[in-house]
């Protein structure tokens, strides 16, 4: 039997998609098991990428546009358009015959797979240049992603059934680029047409007779005439036409270029655009000079005559948690520099003011942290509001690869993460992103932002190596102090679901620290009032002691944290103000632009900026795919 081939620029096109397909496929898993709904997936973590997961993502996307592009150009120059060709007659090929069939459900599954790469081309190109990024745009950019291997599988089973493994096989062995069909010349066939015409009626019909020959049905069929050029007209002996001429030239010549390296040049140039338009969409936020009289006065209003002359750098980010269930906020970035200290003004959406952090209820059996996941250092409830920020150098900008490794074990002599989901570090020694995080109840009512800092994987302590409390990668503070802590111990045994805990401290006066907290309501999805405040100072209590705590009744909630102190050291390089008020919270930042710091990235042109906002989250925040450029005047 006959082996099948098929056209070489087809099958380097075919394995060259594949390729891409998969390293798109299996990174974009990977990437998907940061979103709260998709742990799952880590089931299946040997399978995925843990080093480099968003660089090559973002590499096969550029390949399959490249790829895309160079089919649809081969598939109209090399005259194959009958291969995906869905007309009236393949549709009807639906109620025919077997191999009738096969082609019809071929083409409508190939069209099938074009509109799905379509999608998933557009949607990811809008979400990695935040454009309408929002959490449908994400629905569909994740449902289009599982269609791809469906796809696969009724491709490979519909060619089976077609030819079996002949014509499985037939993708992998080449065959030459079969010649387009010669063009039809206008002129070559008037004058045919006018040699015809002065002919006698007799010769007419001789000639008509001789353009019909017989030919035996088994004769091959290689040998007949090309129906689509015209027959050369037999002439009478008599005939005037009959004169001997010369060889019969085509009036002019047609140089035809291989469609397939057409394809190529075009794709190879329609990728380097794609690139070229990365490179120059840059997402700068210029840090305005102003005079240091004119700096902003740090208490959470945007009323400043400075913040409202400047128009902000507003992005969408997404695919965290709650946020109405929408996992989104729109988040706006003002900030100017007196020569010395750089101010920023943050501003994103939020429906509700959460300050409740971890608090503490009194129970029959003794007293409970309210959580829902903390035990996994992944509380999604009861937890306050928090922004952070990032700075910094590194060369490769996208989020994660240097920052962020995904997989529930990216460190090979470490403890895996207790939340299923990926570290922060840095690749190695000596390398730093700065980090700022601003807490609604810890640090923040009280003018500080918490300076951290991602580096390399530190040593786990005794407890994290035994899964008592989530180890953090080369996540920390930077060295200090900070003036806030944890009201309560943990009573053994750890990590049970339902733990007593031992408060550190009780209130000098519980009717005035129930007064303070506003009116309490503790579901995590209710904000608090205006003037709440869900901490404690230690002027303001006591610690511990059996007599005090049997005069508390049963169902009293107390704050989870206990103020005391100052900042101090690398930790206290960042003040802050922040305000809620309309679905909104502002919050006002100043730094040195450079603090000497080893931990700190000064902020200059050139740096990169990131952003992500938590609604009563431990760890599942916002983010956006493309950084931000900072831009010093």
């Amino acid at each position: 039997m006959r082996q099948r081939k098929t056209d070489y620029p087809t099958i380097i096109m075919h394995w060259v998609l594949v390729a891409a397909i998969l390293v798109a496929f299996v990174t974009g898993l990977r990437i998907a098991t940061e979103a709260p709904d998709h742990a799952w997936i880590n089931s299946i973590d040997v399978l995925l990428p843990r080093a480099n997961v968003w660089v090559p993502h973002m590499e096969a996307a550029v390949v399959l546009v490249g790829v895309a592009v160079s089919y649809v150009i081969y598939i109209a120059r090399s005259g194959l358009g009958r291969r995906v060709q869905l007309d009236k007659v393949r549709l009807r090929g639906l109620f025919g015959r077997k191999q009738a069939r096969l082609g019809a459900f071929g083409a409508i599954s190939t069209w099938f797979f074009f509109a799905t790469m379509l999608a998933l081309i557009f949607t990811g190109g809008l979400l990695y240049f935040g454009i309408f990024a929002n959490d449908a745009l994400m629905e569909i950019h994740w449902w289009a992603s599982w269609a791809i291997p469906v796809f696969v599988v009724f491709h490979v089973l519909l060619h089976f059934l077609i030819g079996r493994s002949s014509q499985l096989l037939r993708i992998i062995r080449p065959a030459p680029l079969p010649p387009p069909p010669p063009r039809l010349d206008a002129v070559e066939l008037l004058t045919m047409l006018v040699e015809k015409s002065s002919l006698p009626v007799e010769h007419r019909t001789e000639e008509k007779n001789s353009l019909q020959p017989a030919q035996s049905p088994h004769e091959d069929r290689r040998e007949r005439r090309d129906p689509r050029r015209p027959a050369a007209p037999t002439r009478h002996p008599n005939s005037p036409a009959a004169a001997p001429r010369g060889p019969v030239r085509r009036r002019n010549t047609t140089l035809q270029s291989n469609p397939f390296v057409v394809a190529a040049a075009v794709a190879i140039t329609g990728a380097w655009a794609v690139v070229a338009t990365n490179w120059l969409m840059v997402n700068e936020l210029v840090i305005h000079r102003i005079a240091s009289t004119d700096a902003p006065i740090l208490d959470g209003d945007t009323s400043d005559a400075v913040w409202r002359n400047i128009r902000p750098y507003s992005l969408l980010t997404n695919q965290g948690d709650n946020f109405d269930g929408t996992g989104e906020s729109r988040i706006d970035i003002r900030a100017v520099h007196d020569g010395t200290w750089a101010y920023f003004l943050f501003t994103w959406q939020d429906p509700t003011r959460s300050l409740k952090q971890l608090p503490l209820i009194k129970k029959k059996d003794g007293w409970h942290v309210l959580h829902d996941g903390y035990e996994h250092g992944d509380e999604h409830a009861y937890n306050e509001d928090k922004f952070s920020v990032l700075f910094t150098t590194l060369t490769v900008d996208l989020a994660g690869d240097r920052t962020f490794h995904a997989s529930p074990h990216p460190i090979a002599n470490a403890p895996s993460t207790m939340t299923g989901r990926g570290l922060h570090y840095t690749p190695a020694e000596g390398i730093y992103a700065d980090v700022w995080q601003w807490k609604a109840t810890s640090g923040g009512p009280t003018g500080w932002l918490d300076d951290d800092h991602f580096g390399p994987p530190e040593k786990p302590t005794p407890m994290q190596a035994n899964y008592m409390v989530p180890y953090k990668g080369g996540f920390a503070p930077d060295p200090g102090s900070a003036n806030y802590s944890d009201n309560f111990d943990m009573l053994p045994p750890p990590n049970a679901e339902n733990q007593s805990i031992l408060p550190r401290r009780l209130p000098r006066d519980l009717a005035a620290t129930t007064a303070a907290m506003g009116q309490i309501n503790l579901d995590p999805n209710v904000g608090e009032s205006d003037n709440a405040r869900w901490f404690m100072t230690e002027a303001e209590s006591v610690p511990y002691s059996p007599e005090l705590d049997s005069q508390i009744p049963i169902g009293t909630v107390l704050p989870g944290v206990i103020i005391s102190g100052e900042y101090s050291g690398d930790r206290a390089d960042v003040r802050c103000a922040a305000r809620w008020a309309s679905g909104h919270w502002a919050l006002e930042v100043a730094r040195r632009l450079d603090t000497t710091s080893k931990y700190d990235v000064p902020l200059r042109s050139g740096v990169f900026m990131r952003v992500s906002a938590f609604d009563h989250v431990q760890i599942r925040h916002t983010r956006h795919v493309r950084p931000i450029r900072i831009e010093v005047e």
